[in-house]
């Protein structure tokens, strides 16, 4: 019987990834549903021959698919991920030099963010017969250092392949690591050019079916009844809710656990959707960019119980949210790493759904007062209403943003998926938009990554059609990030994938312009405007005849421009019908005012101000800032932080 087969470390990879499998309770899929690949002199006798290979004898056992951009790709494989849960994802295969250097930054944001993604980047020859290659990184101090290495601190696992035989126990270091729900994000192979041509003799047994169980850990007694006794002891509880309820697929036991306690959920960026927006424990988003509900329930509460949540700094407004002198941190997450933040002794180490089950059962008979119960809905009725204010068309030529976010949430399904990641936009859509299922909200907010919008859209389609629901994914996107990476547009033109792209034309940078504005720097260099070389700046009125409407349409997308006019908005509402009713991906183009602001949501968000300048505005800005920095909490202690005047 045969035991070995001769193989190049590419055909055995590629093969390897193929039948791995992840399996969560009854459920049991692909971990790598496919690879993205450009190829080029690093990777095209490796890895491109071995999918090449496979696609001719078995193309269904390990599905290649075309990218325009090699960042694009890892985007694409974090956005398949947010719809699968973190049980699957794909790979990602680059060449030598500027190609693995391209897909730094989606490493970063995938690890940032929690969500697993399988980087193949080439590497110069192990051998280094052919010395300097093309493409090669050139240290005198340390020549084995190259440009794969720069993935070392943005990987969760990082190793190289420098032999052969050594792709057995980095293959399988590699998966573990992608699908353990505490050390998952970018997982990263780097591969010698010549070392993925080599041949060896691979054991079948490497080549067989593998699974991996996601872990789910209970909580243990202890921490489990210091936890209830805080929350039993509590006035003034509130729940923040992370992306970890979700990939927990704690939802329903979550909102259970709310209706029985009584306890208000918030909800960070990735925790949207945990609840519906209309059910009545539910006050929005938290911090920052979050909705006055939550964020005075927050500056109340002596019990926050965070679930699941990695307590960003805009989560927790630069540590301005929690203003109680005696709050607790009852923390909940499968990682101890976040488990333990905010100086904690309340940490609850174990999988959200299981540790929501627990409490539930301990907490059994207890409830909320009924002044917390009746402040609670008195403060979701009121920001419901200032929402319902916010999306009141203006009638004006250039409509505001959120005016653009309430004409897309009409026009929108229950079911669809709104994605986001960079801008204004996601602090408009936190506060804003009605989430109405659990996979209805991805905006990337851990890494914010400008270019994110239209990849990871495309794979957060390809990860609902790969479970057979054909719901519509929507990106809004604003100019500035359209200009970033807008390339994967190709691609969901080449395979015929449908996505409904919205951009919100306001010539700049508007998130950080008005950011700009706020530090007393008058949005310098954040507007797209020509040249003035007597003022040796951008600043002036005159506006650049750029088309980007006609940029979508030359990439093949069916195009709707909604003219500036009074009815803007109303023929907003008709293009995504129009769009929604037909099989192609459509790109819809509006113009928008960006000096007009969503609704305040009373967050703030820690952007040091200069302390000295001769710019009035600045002076101005940073007695503002000094305001505001004293209400910032240390991690121990009643004291806040010294910052000078």
């Amino acid at each position: 019987m045969t035991t070995t087969r001769r193989m190049t470390v590419g055909q055995a990879l590629v093969e390897f990834l193929a039948h791995q499998w992840t399996v969560d309770g009854e459920r049991r899929e692909r971990t790598i549903a496919g690879t993205f690949g450009i190829f080029g002199h690093g990777n095209v006798a490796g890895l491109g021959q071995a999918l090449a290979q496979l696609n001719a004898s078995e193309p269904a056992l390990m599905p290649y698919h075309q990218a325009r951009n090699e960042q694009a790709m890892v985007h694409q494989a974090v956005g398949y991920a947010r719809m699968h849960r973190r049980r699957g994802t794909f790979a990602a295969t680059a060449s030598v030099g500027p190609g693995a250097a391209n897909m730094i930054t989606g490493a970063a944001l995938a690890t940032s963010n929690r969500l697993p993604a399988l980087l193949l980047p080439s590497d110069t020859f192990a051998t280094r017969v052919a010395d300097p290659v093309l493409q090669q990184l050139e240290h005198p101090h340390d020549p084995g250092m190259q440009v794969t290495d720069a993935f070392r601190p943005v990987s969760r696992f990082f190793d190289r392949v420098q032999r052969p035989e050594q792709l057995y126990s980095i293959a399988l270091g590699a998966m573990r690591v992608l699908t353990d729900p505490a050390e998952t994000g970018a997982v990263t192979i780097a591969l010698p050019e010549d070392v993925q041509a080599e041949a060896l003799d691979v054991p079948v047994e490497f080549l067989q079916d593998r699974e991996w169980h996601l872990r789910r850990p209970l909580p243990e007694a202890g921490p489990l009844a210091r936890a209830t006794a805080a929350i039993r002891a509590a006035r003034h509880p509130l729940i923040v809710a992370g992306g970890g309820v979700l990939y927990s697929d704690a939802e329903q036991q979550l909102r259970r656990f709310a209706e029985a306690t009584g306890i208000p959920v918030a909800t960070t960026q990735a925790g949207g959707g945990v609840l519906d927006w209309d059910h009545s424990q539910y006050v929005g988003g938290v911090g920052a960019t979050g909705s006055t509900a939550a964020n005075r329930l927050a500056a109340q509460a002596d019990v926050v119980i965070g679930i699941g949540t990695r307590y960003s700094d805009f989560s927790t407004g630069s540590r301005t949210a929690f203003q109680h002198p005696d709050v607790a941190f009852v923390n909940i997450n499968v990682a101890s790493f976040d488990a333990y933040k905010h100086g904690t002794q309340l940490a609850v180490i174990a999988d959200a759904r299981e540790a929501i089950v627990a409490l539930h059962d301990a907490l059994a008979g207890w409830r909320v007062d009924a002044e917390h119960a009746e402040r609670v809905a008195r403060e979701k009725a009121e920001w419901d209403a200032v929402v319902d204010g916010a999306f009141s068309p203006s009638g004006l030529a250039l409509p505001g943003q959120a005016e653009i976010v309430g004409a897309v949430q009409a026009a929108s399904a229950p079911e669809d998926v709104i994605v986001q990641a960079a801008g204004s936009l996601p602090g408009d859509l936190h506060k804003l938009w009605r989430v109405r299922d659990p996979l209805g909200y991805h905006v990337e907010y851990a890494f914010s990554c400008m270019g994110y919008e239209i990849a990871g859209g495309l794979g957060a389609k390809r990860g609902l059609l790969a479970d057979g629901d054909e719901r519509d994914v929507i990106v809004m996107v604003g100019d500035g990030s359209y200009l970033m990476l807008n390339s994967e547009l190709v691609t969901a033109v080449a395979e015929g994938i449908k996505i409904i792209v919205i951009l919100v034309q306001n010539h700049g940078f508007a998130s950080i312009g008005h950011l700009s504005e706020t530090v007393g720097s008058g949005r310098f260099g954040t507007k797209y405007r020509a040249y003035d070389p007597q003022a040796a700046n951008f600043q002036g009125d005159q506006v650049l005849p750029v088309d980007l409407a006609m940029n979508a349409r030359s990439y093949g997308l069916d195009v709707i421009e909604v003219a500036p006019s009074p009815t803007a908005i109303r023929d907003l509402g008709a293009a995504i019908a129009q769009a929604k009713a037909s099989t192609r991906s459509t790109f819809i183009h509006i113009n928008s005012d960006p000096l007009r602001y969503a609704p305040d949501g009373e967050g703030w968000w820690d952007v040091p101000v200069a302390e000295v300048s001769d710019l009035e505005s600045t002076r101005a800005a940073r007695a503002a800032y000094l305001e505001q920095v004293a209400a910032q909490r240390p991690l121990l202690g009643s004291s806040a932080p010294e910052v000078r005047s």
